[in-house]
């Protein structure tokens, strides 16, 4: 009976599910060979020759492995089609003493259907060590840089911190960005808004240009400017001086890659890439889509016309678009993968044994498939220019005409339908008004406009993006803020510093971009990869031997006039891997150590404030206020200070104002309203500006 190997149970049930008594489907738990976790464990003067372990972990179903293999003449491994699964397959062969005496075949397939799974096992190949190669590459240069860099950390800032080559410029990145926030001043500038009403119609028009000159965001730039123009529009007739109607189209989106669901999964639901990753995989190895590691958006003839039946059968024909879509992706990608798709259109999310968070998903990407081949949506688009003394005001009216694939795959758009208008008439206006503007600082990086920007830089690929964002924050370099975007913490400032003086390389942009070109040159047999290692190892390595004569250890210590509980020495205050902490000056004779105090926002709990006036003895000091606090994975939340007598918490920042409907104090939420703390009332109003 043939014997086939996967890295996964749940892929394992799956294929033997398709196949049958006829075959025997083993899984090796993912990886059965690392380097060491306790030393480099590569030989940089021999070929940078890597010393693989079998995990502890690993060594029981291993040796299972093993007694199969012995019983069996044919051993297929059907792992991964990319470069770690590669990798997995080529170690099974080396610890399963695979070669010509014991022969072997390696599959591959894009998704786990029956026909995918006999197509693969009809067309058997040999383990590909180009893609071996690059994955060996990225595996010792990662750890070079790990291994290397972090102990000068430890000699130069803290112990216990770590450095790594593609992570370090997700924080520069990050960094950076905050910098430019810090460093923004806004300007200030101002729009004018005429409001006009037809046949109870009432809608808005903007000042686009003044003596047919086009006025820019900051051409109207004080108040005064902007009552000027008023004045000299105090007594016109404003009327219509062109009319523009036309058909627009919107085109639908591609299906999925990696990097695109893992976007759409963060603006749609807030998952992070870590959990959509762990979603996708159990999808793809249960058979229910496609291979969710990819950069292509390549898709099968077969699942083109399936779709198109689908469509048509489902929707109507005028909702296909009349031709099979094909898509390709920018940049170099492997077009011999697949896009993410369903593997079968009848299998309605609602239709299938999911938890929801595996519905969210996969709906998304069954839906983005289907929508891709389906027709344009149409809108019947008016521009509708307006003169007043030489001013032009415009107005756009939008409405939909027909839906096309938002039917299937909804998007935001605005629907704003203007009154009927003709040429030269005059129009009754309601209300001219100025705004006030301020120009914006560039926004924080959110886990979607992060990943966007590390594809666009050719940082990362396909499977590295969430293992990118998990390292940074579990590293305490980054941490999001209440609307959950990326900021640094004082940590990863002070290491990104350092690597920008020290080691620009490793943080640059281009040069991490042309190292992924050459891991994926290794790939392609284009390049050796011990001598794209070489080239790297030795200038970093003369360069960090100097570093570590030269660069002083940074003293990060500040004094305190608080004296030590414990021994009546003076606290100092340290910095650690997770921030800012109380120690006593005379470590390491006294150890003690606390935390810093929360910051306060100077509002008064209400839960005590509330006991207080029903216990009139209560004492000030049994009396607390809101304080901002960190769970244990350091997510922000607001509780009382005097926690754990007062259990008093709000994951909403809080503000110093009281619900006029009920009194419960008002919180700020992340879309940027005001709403009560009390879940039982209603109330909720949009911030001001």
């Amino acid at each position: 009976m043939p014997l086939i190997i996967v890295e996964s149970p749940t892929k394992g049930k799956t294929i033997q599910k398709f196949l049958g008594p006829n075959y025997k489907v083993l899984s090796s738990y993912g990886h059965v060979r690392d380097l060491p976790k306790s030393k480099l464990g590569v030989n940089v003067n021999r070929n940078f020759e890597p010393q693989y372990i079998i995990p502890l972990k690993a060594k029981k179903n291993l040796n299972l492995l093993k007694k199969e293999v012995k019983k069996t003449e044919t051993i297929i491994l059907a792992t991964d089609e990319d470069r770690e699964g590669e990798a997995i397959a080529w170690h099974l062969s080396e610890v399963l003493n695979l070669n010509d005496e014991k022969p072997y075949q390696r599959i591959v397939f894009h998704e786990i259907t029956k026909s995918a799974i006999e197509e693969a096992l009809n067309n058997p190949r040999k383990i590909d060590l180009a893609l071996v190669n690059a994955q060996q590459a990225r595996r010792i240069l990662d750890r070079i840089v790990g291994y290397k860099l972090s102990p000068f950390l430890w000699k130069k800032v803290i112990r216990g911190l770590s450095a790594g080559r593609v992570q370090s410029i997700a924080v520069r990145l990050i960094t950076k960005r905050e910098k430019e926030i810090k460093n923004f001043t806004p300007q200030e500038y101002w729009e004018i808004i005429a409001s006009f009403e037809k046949y109870s119609n009432k809608f808005e028009a903007v000042l686009t240009r003044k003596n047919n000159e086009i006025i820019s965001q900051l051409g109207i730039k004080t108040e005064k400017e902007a009552r000027k123009i008023i004045e000299n529009l105090a007594e016109a007739k404003y009327r219509i001086s062109d009319v523009k109607k036309r058909e627009t189209k919107r085109n639908p989106l591609p299906p999925f890659a990696t990097s695109t669901l893992q976007q759409e999964s963060w603006q749609r639901f807030k998952f992070p890439a870590k959990l959509t990753m762990r979603i996708a995989q159990n999808l793809y190895e249960r058979g229910f889509i496609t291979y969710h590691r990819t950069d292509s958006l390549n898709l099968s003839d077969s699942s083109l016309f399936n779709a198109k039946k689908f469509i048509i059968k489902n929707y109507g024909k005028e909702y296909w678009a009349g031709f099979l879509r094909k898509y390709k992706a920018k940049g170099k990608v492997q077009e011999a993968h697949e896009a993410i798709r369903p593997t079968c259109l009848d299998k309605n999310p609602k239709q299938l044994k999911l938890d929801n968070n595996q519905f969210r998903i996969y709906d998304l990407i069954w839906r983005r498939f289907i929508a891709c081949q389906m027709s344009q949506a149409v809108f019947d688009s008016t521009v509708i220019e307006i003169e007043a003394n030489n001013h032009f005001f415009r107005a756009n009216g939008q409405t939909l005409k027909f839906d096309g694939f938002l039917k299937v795959y909804p998007i935001n758009y605005k629907e704003s339908a203007l009154p009927l208008l003709e040429m030269n008439e005059i129009l009754k206006l309601l209300e001219l008004k100025p705004l006030q503007h301020f120009t914006q600082p560039p926004a924080r990086f959110s886990e979607a406009t992060l990943i966007k920007e590390l594809e666009k830089n050719g940082i990362g690929r396909p499977s590295t993006y969430a293992p990118i964002l998990a390292t940074i924050q579990e590293r305490n370099y980054v941490e999001k803020n209440e609307e959950k975007r990326f900021r640094p913490t004082e940590i990863g400032i002070m290491v990104n510093d350092l690597l920008v003086k020290h080691f620009p390389e490793i943080v640059d942009i281009q040069f991490t971009a042309k190292m992924e070109e050459e891991l994926d040159e290794i790939a392609e047999n284009k390049k050796d990869w011990t001598k794209v290692l070489k080239d790297f190892y030795e200038p970093f390595e003369k360069n960090l031997s100097k570093k570590e004569k030269n660069v002083k250890k940074k003293d990060l210590t500040e004094k305190t006039e608080i004296k030590c509980p414990k021994c009546g020495a003076l606290l100092v205050i340290k910095m650690g891997r997770f921030g800012k902490f109380y120690a006593c000056s005379k470590f390491p004779e006294c150890k003690y150590t606390d935390n810093l105090p929360p910051v306060s926002l100077g509002i008064k709990c209400p839960k005590c404030q509330k006991a207080a006036s029903e216990k009139a003895s209560l004492a000030p000091s049994e009396r607390g206020e809101i304080v901002e606090r960190k769970t244990k994975k350091r997510k922000i939340f607001y509780g009382c200070n005097l926690f754990p007598k007062c259990d008093f918490a709000l994951w909403d920042k809080p503000i110093n104002e009281n619900c006029p409907e009920c009194g419960s104090i008002i919180v700020e939420t992340k879309k940027g309203q005001k709403k009560c703390s009390n879940k039982g009332c209603n109330y909720k109003k949009q911030i001001d500006g």
